[in-house]
């Protein structure tokens, strides 16, 4: 069973996924990879997705509802501070919560990183207890990496 991922994955850090980037030969159409960049948004919980055929690409933008996607050139493509900024008030991060959220993962230099759920898991737990939350309550199945997942947290939050 060959598992799917994204074409590229733009990341503001290693453990903060930003955006999508489906990438097509350019006899399809621009837009041909939207909709599974989109299905690999909504995994990683990230609002840019962008397509290309290597000819032109198209912006999808959920933080902005009046204007989903546009179509862009090469040089309009938004920059990383950019992205950073917007996906910010998107998930409505206060600034002093930024050192907590943006803490590093842990690299033993293995190589290892965190599969795309603990990710999550493990950023969204971050982000609750930036916010002032007191309990925050993590259902995984047996083999999902518990241990791994916990271990992150404490290293972030430490």
């Amino acid at each position: 069973k060959k598992v799917k991922s994204a074409d590229i994955v733009l990341y503001h850090k290693p453990s903060m996924p930003l955006a999508v980037v489906e990438a097509k030969a350019n006899k399809h159409e621009v837009g041909k990879g939207m909709q599974q960049g989109l299905d690999y948004a909504n995994l990683l919980e990230v609002p840019f997705v962008f397509a290309s055929n290597g000819d032109g690409f198209i912006f999808h933008d959920k933080t902005n509802p009046a204007q989903l996607e546009t179509e862009i050139r090469l040089e309009d493509f938004p920059t990383p501070q950019q992205l950073w900024d917007k996906y910010c008030v998107w998930k409505g991060y206060k600034t002093e919560h930024l050192p907590v959220i943006t803490q590093d993962y842990h690299d033993d230099g293995s190589g290892k990183s965190p599969r795309y759920y603990q990710l999550q898991a493990i950023n969204k737990t971050v982000e609750a207890v930036a916010a002032g939350q007191n309990r925050v309550l993590l259902v995984m199945a047996t083999g999902t990496g518990k241990t791994y997942t916990a271990f992150q947290i404490i290293w972030r939050l430490w």
